[in-house]
Parts: structure tokens; sequence; C-alpha cells
């Protein structure tokens, strides 16, 4: 059970953290459409600087004793070491490179929409679908039954899905040669979106079955003992590390973005008037979408870390509702600052999605298995 300063600070990382991501991210790829792989990298590299220090330790792991009759008794005090070494982990690496792939590519592709005219209204409501290729997925693979109130909740996310991207497909300009040059471009990013919605569907089964198979076991140990990390912690970690040398192949394209953006106009930073700079009267030019290429990584951080406080303390159907506020936050925010994406059949499409999720929810059963994933 959350203490009300708990629920403060983990409401204030998922609802500060993703909605203040959701805003920069549209203002950095308004201006900059292809630079979805160049936000994905450094979301990566900020969540695996943070994870490093508490996968580290100077202790050896402690040995069991046999005795003379060999029997096994408890581990004895582990030994300090002059060199760190990585803490073991609970989940084998096989595990945690199948979801490493999934998660890189479908990842990849929900940045990478942006560079074909998918506005941010419909990117947050196209990725609220994900339970329809859930329910599909667990009904094929796990055998798992819905209730007549899931089945028509997702019937419901449906038609808001497909009424929102039907809202947003209709291109503005009325040359004949840019109006297809313009819908191609946007049914090629839907496609995007399916695809990582499909591969969404995959890491959730794959994510359910990691939780039965490791990380369950792994938090009874824990809540026994004070001194073992949390697995949220170590699962963070590796599926963000381990992704990082994939960037390798996409070199070229983080390159290009960041000279490009090195080109947008400069903003000055004052440094602070106290402390051993103030006799320079020292400042900074930088480029100005640079401080908001900053901003977007640490709000990443801060929502990834709150999230995952988030599905580790609390049931599933709360984890869901928070997460549908968030992005119908996100959503209203959306069009509050950048303006004149919002219509009627959008706004009634984002409803149907939203109606929908909480209905899904709502109607689960209670012996339902806890999912982990946004």
């Amino acid at each position: 059970m959350l203490s009300l300063s708990d629920w403060v600070t983990t409401l204030s990382l998922v609802l500060g953290g993703c909605c203040s991501n959701a805003i920069t991210l549209e203002h950095i790829t308004s201006r900059y459409p292809n630079a979805g792989i160049l936000i994905t990298f450094f979301q990566f590299l900020i969540v695996s600087l943070y994870g490093l220090p508490k996968q580290f330790t100077f202790n050896d792991p402690p040995e069991s004793k046999h005795g003379p009759n060999g029997s096994v008794s408890a581990p004895g005090t582990s030994r300090r070491r002059w060199i760190p070494r990585l803490k073991n982990r609970k989940i084998p690496l096989l595990p945690y490179f199948i979801q490493v792939a999934l998660f890189f590519v479908l990842s990849t592709l929900n940045n990478a929409a942006f560079a074909y005219h998918i506005p941010m209204t419909v990117h947050i409501v196209f990725r609220s679908g994900g339970m329809i290729i859930n329910m599909i997925l667990g009904w094929m693979f796990t055998k798992k039954r819905y209730t007549m109130q899931q089945v028509a909740s997702v019937l419901v996310v449906t038609a808001g899905i497909i009424m929102t991207t039907l809202s947003a497909s209709k291109p503005k300009s009325r040359a004949a040669e840019v109006n297809t040059r313009d819908t191609s471009l946007y049914a090629l990013g839907i496609s995007f979106l399916s695809l990582a919605l499909i591969l969404s569907g995959f890491l959730g089964l794959m994510q359910d079955w990691v939780f039965a198979r490791y990380i369950a076991p792994a938090q009874a140990k824990a809540a026994s003992d004070p001194a073992e990390q949390s697995s949220w912690q170590e699962h963070m970690f590796y599926l963000h590390t381990l992704a990082l040398p994939l960037f390798y192949f996409s070199r070229d394209n983080i390159s290009t973005e960041l000279t490009r953006m090195s080109s947008s106009p400069p903003v000055f930073l004052s440094l602070p008037q106290s402390g051993p700079l103030a006799p320079y009267g020292a400042s900074l030019v930088v480029p100005s979408i640079f401080v908001y290429l900053l901003f977007n990584t640490c709000t990443q951080l801060v929502c990834v870390i709150g999230v995952n406080r988030l599905t580790g303390r609390v049931s599933s159907l709360t984890v869901t509702l928070i997460l549908t506020v968030r992005k119908a936050i996100s959503l209203l925010l959306s069009v509050a600052v950048y303006g004149g994406q919002g219509n009627l059949e959008m706004w009634a499409g984002a409803g149907l999605v939203f109606i929908g999720t909480i209905g899904y929810s709502t109607g689960s059963k209670p012996k339902d298995q806890k999912e982990k994933k946004d």
C-alpha cells in the first residue's frame, strides 16, 4: 500500500515526466521530423547511465560453506574487492536479448513515424490501442479468455483509433500531386505505428513469461531481504543498455541530425553569478534545439522511473487508469500548446479510445496477471 508521500512522488514522476516529455518531443519532431532515432538514442543512453551505478558492487558474492558430511551451510559474509563487478542478474541474458530486439525496434518505429506527417495527437491515440493486439495474441498463444465487457471495450477502442486516424489523413495541400504524396507518407507512418503495436504485443507476451518465471520469485526474495535490489531496476537497465550497440547501424543518421540541429538559432545561458565562475561573468551559447533535446532526455528518464515505480507497487488496474489519464493530459496539452490539430472527428475518436481503455481495465478478471508495460 502506497503512503501519501509515495503517491505524490510517483504521480509527479509519471504525470510530470511523461506529459512534459510528450510536449518537448513534439517541439523537436515538428522542426526535425527525421530526428526520431537520435532522440531514441539519447533516451536509451540516459536511462542506462542512471541505472549503471545500481548494477555494480564492490562485494564478491557470498560463498556457501560445505560441511564434513556434505551439507551446505548458509552463505557467509561477502568479501570486499578493489574492482567493481556487475551484480548477479535475476534474469538470464537470452530473454533480455529477445526483449531488447523488440523494444529497440518498436521504440525506433514510434519515434521515426514523426517523419511521415503523423501528428502528435494521432500518435498518442494510436499507441493507446495496444490492448487490441494484446487480446489477439493472448487468445492465440496463451489461451487467455476475456469477458464480454473487455471484448466490447476493444471494439470501441478499435473504432476510436480508426476515426482518429482518418481524421488526420486528409492532406492540407490542394495540389493533387502533393495530396497523393502526403497521403502516401501518412499511410507509411501509420504502417510504422501498426507494426510497433504488433511488436509491443509480442513484447508484452515475453514480459509476462519473464515475470512469471524470474521476476515474481525474485520479488518474493526481495521482500524478505531489504538489501536485495528491485527487479524493475535490473530490467530497466539491461533493456536499455543492451540496445545501445544497435545504434551503431544508425550512426550516419544520428550524426546528420546532430549537424542539422547545431545550426538552429542560438540561445544564451547565463552561468551562476556566485561561485568560482563569478569573476568571469561567464555565459554559454548553445543551439536552442539542444535545450529541448536535453529536457526531452531528462523527462524521459523521469517518466521511465515513474512508470516502473508505479507498476511495482499498485495493481494493474490502477496502472492502466493512471496511464490512460496521463495520455489524455498529453493529448490536451498538445492541442493547447501547439493548437490546430483538433477537430470533432479526432476528439470523438480519442474519447472512444480512452473510454474503451477504462472499460477494458474495469472488466478484467480479479486473477488477471499484472502487466508490466506502457
